[in-house]
């Protein structure tokens, strides 16, 4: 049986944020970093408590000017239980000495275990085992069982519980000349001795939170009391030599954005009082996850499938069912610390591919995320003189865009303009996600109201924004920011922007093309409904049709140019920049500090031109192409795929993941050194310190995708699941399950040369499979070996 516990041996300092956030716990609803409870907030430690959507505005002075924020807020820590033996000093790692410590993530149950053996000055032995949920059936409780054995000694321990909100947003260091402090109006109280509670609210967005915390002992006084922002119970435990003694803390969390109650801290204490013991919310907890685990099965043998599972625990405790009742996007870093402030990227694009092939109803929420903030997205579009919806590249609470201004090169220490918000191909892959969950649920309900109305006006935009150029006969896309990240403007050139992103426009084209096709397909009262609604006329679909045919895509040298101009610029000296640095992920940073500009060579952050072979499959991005006529064949996308591959540093999680997939799917032997990547990216923290501000859940979810879709070549189309798959050695067998199209766990199995489908008792239709030369069709409750055509062996770059 493979392994399904993550586990640390050991204290070690400085990976203490790592393992906070690779130890976080969630339901979806909320969830609480991996920090200690004696733990406070300090250069190691950081306990933060989020909950999905709470966010709060403030204002900072930045380089002598305002700047405003808008920040996932760290609510009041319902962590904090710390310990000392009658006399000494309180139990923490860093000041007591530790004898030894483990620590131990249990993927299958959602439960994070650490023991802890404490020694005081005088030589009194303390072991400390706790065990934490974040409750996955209760998405507003969570509970902290702590069990004390004094070791060779019996005596008295003092024991101190609080609720604290004397926290702010400080997780992220180059964040901290911002203003943090998010909470105000702190009130506490009790209702007995056992329960505390506490209510305050975010000081701009005006979310009100409320927390309480009931306490069970063995026998024992316990005195509550109110101290400044915190909610405090003290207490003391007769210790006996070899015998423990359990203290159970459970807490209950709502907030005014809650459904159905009447105010937070009522039903936070109504709830907490109602709550059942340790040993039942455990049981329950586990019968939760024991249920998402069904919904999710993967089956990947070795090292790689245990980073997969703990991947999927990851995604399933930012992403679960319970998001689905909630007005929230997809949070770039999980819920898991403050990194990009809790935002919303175009990360859901690496994201709802897997989601919507187990989750279909969590996928369709955060799509109706996107769709509420619809009208800001006009908005926006409006104020810059253009058509439809232009989605923001960093979205919050109500879908305006909060992309800072100014960023902070840590190397330099310089505040610089920040202008990633010209990345307008987020509106592309809002209508990519739209399109696939349509096509993986079959959900027609959806795509013929709200989708459609998104896919009409983020079309309506990328229509209006291609202007004809008579020169080329061609119409071009100018001032926009690719994938790529690192070039936001030409060299020695004041205006940001660069004109003519491959990728802008190739997934502009096919926004396009494929709202087309469902205007022509849409029930005729829904196509007039929206027409009027939209003022959409015969006019506008005329020049889409045009410029869906029409966008320029820039070639050089018989690549695909990553956009106008590319290949003009300087070549980098790659191996100098390696030799005088080492780690060049971040070149932009190494390059500004030095008075220089990345802007200047042809270096990327991260896949950008390659993109496109991982959204579209060869076939479908070849037919892209020949609409935009041009022929784009097996050598030239190798010669593209060569030339981006000696220019990218690969700054970004994502990076390795796309790099990973396109050499899968283009037979490449270097495809499991950006696999490796891809799966070590947080593991391993990569980036340099960025996993201990919050797990990269685009990355994670993407590498799931990659077992699912990437390598058995899995598409949902025509009311088909397609299948090509493609060999990699070092991953040549696994299995999944997914729910497709009213189908509950299909379960897809991979060996080399053999594919097992296998789908489960039902009445529904039975799912065609439709492999290379030959459709196969599987009833409910059948199975099947399929025998899959020899593919050529991955060759060498």
């Amino acid at each position: 049986m493979t392994d399904q516990v993550w586990r640390y041996e050991g204290y070690e300092p400085a990976q203490e944020r790592l393992r906070e956030s690779l130890c976080t716990l969630g339901n979806g609803y909320f969830a609480t970093r991996g920090a200690a409870p004696e733990c406070a907030t300090d250069a190691l430690h950081y306990p933060g408590t989020y909950a999905a959507g709470c966010y709060n505005r403030l204002t900072s002075t930045v380089a002598g000017r305002d700047v405003e924020n808008e920040d996932l807020v760290n609510l009041p820590n319902w962590l904090p239980l710390r310990f000392r033996p009658d006399g000494g000093t309180w139990c923490t790692p860093d000041g007591t000495s530790l004898l030894s410590h483990r620590q131990s993530l249990d993927l299958r149950a959602g439960v994070l275990e650490r023991e802890s053996r404490y020694v005081d000055a005088q030589g009194r032995t303390l072991h400390v085992r706790q065990l934490r949920l974040v409750h996955m059936a209760d998405p507003h409780l969570a509970a902290l069982r702590t069990e004390f054995t004094a070791e060779g000694w019996s005596g008295e321990l003092e024991v101190e519980s609080a609720l604290d909100a004397t926290v702010s947003n400080s997780g992220v260091e180059r964040y901290r000349e911002l203003n943090g402090s998010h909470l105000t109006h702190v009130e506490t109280g009790t209702t007995d001795p056992h329960t505390v509670w506490m209510r305050c609210s975010t000081s701009t967005s005006g979310t009100r939170i409320g927390m309480a915390a009931r306490l069970a002992a063995p026998e024992t006084p316990i005195e509550a009391r109110n101290e400044e922002h915190r909610a405090v119970q003290r207490f003391r435990l007769r210790l006996a030599s070899g015998h423990a003694v359990t203290v159970d803390k459970t807490v209950a969390l709502h907030t005014s954005r809650d459904p159905a109650i009447a105010e937070p801290l009522g039903a936070a204490v109504d709830r907490v009082s109602r709550a059942q013991g340790f040993a039942a919310l455990m049981e329950s907890h586990r019968t939760a996850w024991q249920h998402l685990w069904q919904k999710a099965e993967l089956e990947v043998p070795g090292k790689a499938g245990n980073i997969l599972r703990l991947h999927l625990f990851h995604v399933l405790q930012t992403l679960s069912p319970h998001t689905a009742e909630l007005d929230v996007g997809v949070p770039a870093r999980g819920l898991h610390g403050e990194a990009y402030r809790g935002h919303v990227f175009w990360d859901e694009l690496f994201v709802l591919p897997y989601l919507n092939l187990h989750f279909p109803e969590v996928s369709r929420a955060l799509l109706t995320y996107r769709h509420r903030r619809l009208g800001a997205a006009r908005d926006a579009a409006r104020a810059v003189g253009r058509a439809g919806a232009m989605y923001p590249w960093q979205s919050g609470s109500d879908g305006r865009e909060e992309t800072q201004e100014m960023h902070l090169n840590p190397r330099s220490g310089r505040w610089l303009p920040d202008h990633s918000r010209l990345q307008h191909h987020v509106g592309s892959a809002v209508a990519y996600n739209v399109w696939r969950y349509w096509e993986a649920s079959g959900d027609s309900e959806f795509l013929h109201t709200k989708g459609a109305e998104m896919l009409l006006e983020i079309a309506r935009f990328w229509a209006d924004a291609a202007t004809y150029d008579e020169s080329l006969g061609r119409y071009r896309i100018r001032g926009v920011v690719g994938p790529d990240e690192y070039h936001d403007a030409y060299p020695d050139t004041k205006e940001p922007g660069l004109d003519d992103n491959a990728y802008t426009n190739v997934t502009a084209a096919w926004v396009l093309a494929r709202t087309l096709e469902l205007l022509g397909s849409l029930p005729e009262p829904c196509r007039q409904e929206l027409s009027e609604r939209t003022g959409i006329g015969r006019d506008d679909l005329s020049r889409w049709e045009d410029v869906s045919r029409k966008l320029y895509v820039p070639f050089h040298s018989g690549v695909i140019s990553q956009f106008k101009g590319y290949e003009e610029l300087a070549a980098l000296d790659w191996e100098r920049y390696r030799a005088r640095y080492g780690d060049i992920r971040r070149l932009d940073r190494i390059l500004e500090a030095e008075g220089d500009t990345v802007n200047r060579y042809q270096a990327s952050k991260q896949a950008d031109v390659l993109m496109l072979g991982y959204l579209f499959s060869p076939g479908e991005l070849s037919g892209l192409f020949a609409r935009l006529g041009h022929r784009l064949d097996d050598e030239t996308w190798s010669r593209t795929v060569d030339y981006y591959l000696h220019r990218t540093s690969h700054g970004s999680t994502l990076s390795g993941l796309v790099h990973g997939w396109v050499l899968a799917r283009a037979k490449r032997a270097d495809a499991w050194e950006y696999v490796q990547d891809a799966l070590k990216g947080d593991v391993a923290d990569l980036q340099g310190g960025t996993t201990g501000e919050g797990i990269h859940l685009g990355a994670m979810a993407g590498t799931l995708d990659l077992v699912q879709r990437g390598l058995p070549g899995l598409e949902t189309r025509g009311g088909a699941l397609w299948l090509d798959p493609v060999p990699l050695p070092e991953l040549s067998e696994y299995g999944f399950t997914i729910r497709y199209r009213g189908h509950w766990g299909v379960r897809l199995h991979m060996r080399p040369g053999q594919l097992n489908v296998r789908v489960p008792d039902s009445d529904r239709a039975p799912i065609d499979i439709e492999l290379p030369g030959r459709t196969v069709s599987v009833a409910p409750g059948e199975s099947c070996e399929l025998a899959l055509p020899h593919h050529r062996q991955p060759r060498s770059a």
